[in-house]
């Protein structure tokens, strides 16, 4: 079977039986693995960007371990889904800060395709946040500027329609002085937590 039409079913096989839904909508998770591929596909990915990019939440969302997904698809497409996978979830435990900030130090060291997916998965995240929580929109669009930082190695063209969408949200959010205050004060304590000064992108170190 061609490597990304059995990454798609191995996918939403593991997304079914893991019972999980697209937040907000209802939807069956696929849609938000399919929707990434799509925006992906705009910039001529390799099979194996594609591959990973159907399979990028398995690991954290599933009981596939990174073992089963590098004997189904090979070390390469594993190597993706690794550095896509985050390090520090709510099930690990720990402040959001402290998690966001692990999981922003393990982007910023992955490889220029790993990071292409991710500013796709941010694309796609982005835009139905914004529209459905604009509430909840104020922690991922700060947490998505601060991810923008260290995913530069990722495509251009996606990376400057993941900058666009972000500033114009945070932009709408800081026309509302209370949101501004909100967005200025947490934008400092995640600073204090760890300063983008200090990450170093491509470093295999923290």
């Amino acid at each position: 079977m061609e490597l990304t039409r059995k990454a798609q079913l191995f996918a939403t096989q593991a997304h079914e039986r893991a019972g999980q839904t697209r937040k907000f909508t209802g939807e069956p998770y696929i849609v938000h693995p399919a929707s990434v591929v799509q925006i992906l596909m705009s910039v001529a990915p390799s099979a194996e960007m594609i591959a990973a990019a159907w399979l990028h939440d398995v690991v954290e969302d599933t009981d596939i371990s990174p073992q089963v997904i590098e004997a189904e698809f090979g070390p390469l497409v594993a190597q993706y889904v690794e550095m896509l996978t985050d390090v520090r979830t709510r099930r690990t435990g720990g402040e959001r800060i402290a998690r966001k900030n692990a999981n922003l130090l393990h982007s910023a060291r992955a490889c220029p395709e790993a990071q292409t997916i991710k500013l796709c998965d941010l694309i796609d995240n982005a835009a139905l946040v914004v529209e459905r929580d604009p509430l909840f929109a104020r922690k991922y669009l700060l947490e998505m500027k601060r991810l923008l930082s260290v995913l530069t190695a990722g495509h251009p063209q996606l990376y400057q329609q993941a900058s666009a969408l972000c500033e114009s949200g945070l932009a709408a959010l800081r026309k509302q002085p209370e949101a501004a205050r909100w967005l200025e004060e947490r934008w400092a304590r995640y600073e204090a937590d760890l300063s983008l000064s200090s990450v170093t992108v491509g470093s295999a170190s923290e």
